[in-house]
């Protein structure tokens, strides 16, 4: 019986660390923002402007590339201004609805922040 004891204290001083080394590394609403706007970049980098045609890019003067890292500012700002954030503590979840423009698609992301890093786990076109 003692050693039951022994273990189950054990147990619960290992799950009461984990818990507050899960509370001391739930990355804030900020971190998440930076990262999403990271996330949005290379995704435009690599996507969109990858389709635009060349002669487009010719035709208006303009390198997407270029367009995409101008906008910076302005795709944190849509990004903080569309994510809802649920904060329980040893993480949070990221609920963003990309609404931009009725003749763009929307698009959803849910993410979660825990131990410093995020998981997108849901990714979708509306």
């Amino acid at each position: 019986m003692k050693a039951w004891t022994m273990i189950a204290s054990v147990g619960a001083a290992g799950i009461a660390v984990l818990g507050v080394t899960m509370a001391n590394t739930n990355p804030e609403q900020a971190e998440y923002e930076e990262y999403a706007v990271q996330r949005l970049t290379t995704y435009l980098k690599a996507d969109v402007c990858k389709k635009t045609p060349n002669f487009l890019q010719n035709i208006i003067q303009v390198n997407c590339n270029k367009l995409v890292d101008s906008a910076n500012p302005q795709i944190r700002d849509i990004i903080s201004a569309t994510t809802a954030r649920q904060n329980y503590a040893i993480f949070s979840v990221y609920k963003t609805e990309l609404k931009i423009d009725n003749l763009l698609p929307n698009y959803k992301f849910e993410t979660v922040g825990a131990f410093d890093n995020f998981y997108t786990y849901k990714a979708e076109k509306q």
